[in-house]
Parts: C-alpha cells; sequence; structure tokens
C-alpha cells in the first residue's frame, strides 16, 4: 500500500499546482447557465451534498459552480454547542489528526510530523508561546459545507498570507509528502482569548482557487508575497476587530484543510475525537478549558 501511495503522489511533485488552480478558478466562475447547470449536476451526481441544508436549496439559484460550491447554510442546521466555554469545531470535514504537539512539532501522518514554526512563518521563538500546546487538523472533502468559522470568540491579532505549493492534503498525500502543510499556499489567522492565543490555519490544496476571508481582503498580500510571508492589511480603523464563536471567518473556493493550534493546558480535546471522527461545524471539541489568567 505504501508503495501505491508514493507512485500514485509521484505526478503532483511535477504538476504546474497553480495553474491548474487558476484554471479550475475560472470554469467554476462561469456564469453561462448551460456550463453552471453541467457542472453542479455532474458533481451531485459524484457527491452526496444536502442542499436541503443550503440557504438556495435549487441549483437555479447559483450563479456560478463556485457560488454553489460556496453555498451558505441555513443558520438552524448548525447550532453551536451549548457549553459557551467548549471551541466548537470551524468547518464540517473529518479529523486528520488531533492531540499535543511534541514540543513543537505537529504529527502529520505515521511517522511523518512538522514544524509548527514552519506552519506559522514564524521564527521559532515567535511560535514558542504555542509549545506542548493542542492541535486539530481537519480534512474538507468536496461534499463539505466549504465556509471556516471561529472556534472561539476573540480579538484577530495577525494574518499572514504564506505563498507555497498546492499538493493535494487528502490522506494519501499527506502520508506520502513531507511538510505538507507546511509547505502549501495557507493563511494563518491568530486570536487572542480568553483562553491564550489561538491560530487558525486555512491550508490551500490542488485545484483551490483561492481562499477568502471575511475580515480583510487578501488580495493585496497575495499579489505583493513572492516568498517568506505577507501581513494582510487591516480595515480602514487599523484593527481587524473581533469575532464571536461560530462566525464566519472565511471559505474555501475549492476544498481543503484547516489546522487550529493552542497554547498549553488550556483545554483537552473530547476524549471521543480522534483522527476519522466527522466534524460539524459548531460542535464542542473541547473540555475543561483554562483561562488565560487561570
Amino acid at each position: 500500500m505504501a508503495g501505491i501511495d508514493r507512485l500514485l503522489t509521484l505526478p503532483q511533485y511535477v504538476a504546474p499546482h497553480h495553474a491548474l488552480s487558476r484554471l479550475a478558478g475560472r470554469i467554476a466562475r462561469i456564469r453561462h447557465p448551460g456550463v453552471r447547470t453541467f457542472l453542479i449536476k455532474s458533481f451531485l451526481a459524484f457527491y452526496d451534498v444536502d442542499l436541503d441544508e443550503a440557504e438556495r436549496s435549487s441549483i437555479d439559484d447559483y450563479a456560478s459552480f463556485n457560488d454553489f460550491f460556496t453555498r451558505a447554510l441555513q443558520p438552524h442546521v448548525r447550532p453551536l454547542a451549548k457549553d459557551p466555554n467548549a471551541l466548537v469545531s470551524p468547518a464540517d470535514g473529518a479529523i486528520s489528526q488531533i492531540g499535543t504537539l511534541a514540543r513543537d512539532r505537529l504529527l502529520q501522518a505515521k511517522g511523518r510530523d512538522y514544524s509548527l514554526a514552519a506552519l506559522l512563518a514564524l521564527e521559532t521563538s515567535a511560535a514558542a508561546r504555542y509549545r506542548d500546546g493542542n492541535f486539530l487538523t481537519v480534512y474538507l472533502a468536496p461534499h463539505n459545507y466549504h465556509r471556516v468559522h471561529a472556534p472561539f470568540g476573540g480579538r484577530i491579532t495577525a494574518i499572514r498570507y504564506v505563498p507555497g505549493q498546492l499538493f493535494s492534503v487528502n490522506q494519501r498525500t499527506a502520508r506520502c509528502v513531507d511538510r505538507l502543510f507546511a509547505r502549501n499556499e495557507r493563511v494563518v489567522v491568530e486570536f487572542e482569548t480568553a483562553h491564550g492565543q489561538i491560530a487558525v490555519i486555512l491550508v490551500g490544496a490542488m485545484l483551490v482557487a483561492s481562499m477568502e476571508l471575511t475580515v480583510c481582503d487578501l488580495s493585496a498580500a497575495t499579489s505583493a508575497v513572492v516568498s517568506g510571508s505577507a501581513a494582510c492589511n487591516a480595515p480602514a480603523g487599523g484593527d481587524f476587530g473581533s469575532l464571536e464563536r461560530g462566525d464566519e471567518l472565511g471559505r474555501f473556493n475549492m476544498g481543503s484543510t484547516v489546522i487550529v493550534v493552542g497554547e498549553a493546558q488550556r483545554w483537552q480535546w473530547l476524549p471521543e475525537l480522534r483522527a476519522g471522527s466527522v466534524l460539524r461545524m459548531g460542535q464542542a471539541l473541547t473540555t475543561e478549558i483554562r483561562s488565560a489568567a487561570g
């Protein structure tokens, strides 16, 4: 199985990641009714999508395939966990990995880990506040709801766009590609909360044409940076402001992965959560959260 995984992953090393993703983005945004309808119906033939949950349940109500793919849900279908102190899932998806950092290393797959500082695009000293903290990696499959929400309420302190590759982020690729999430294009959003600092990382992937945030326009950052990372400019007033738990943070134009990282000893993951567990946005993830002053 490992040999087959490596063989099937090899083409990704030479594939024109960004060119393919730009092409997918253009196609997904075509507004011609015939093209739009063909793309949506073809997608629905392959994937089980519950359109009854969507604000717009008819495919004729969508302007393009991307409009359909990033569809909003009816407010009542993703209720937030009743415990106001619980971290909630930022997205629909399945857990790839969950646990505690080994000092400054996150588990990617069996036998593979990667650096927290590399993931966050920070110097090791700046990333040290998360050392031995908690992390969660959520994979969004094509059929999932593709908007990302704040796992806990807090003030946004930093947003960084980090350029990179666009390898697929499915389980096969995670088993085969070293430092997958730290080498793919991504957006890092850091929150200061009553329970310490939390980082939410939106990771791009093959055919993910772009990522968007509700709190800033990423276009200036993405066009300006070639290597390293670029800070997203705050709106007029110089402050990104705050989000409440469950507020929409951003979306993927096509699917990918969300990673949540928190400081050490601030919470415990619910014991029933493990790799492979299916999540719905808003469900409780934690117990025994401690306040920053605790």
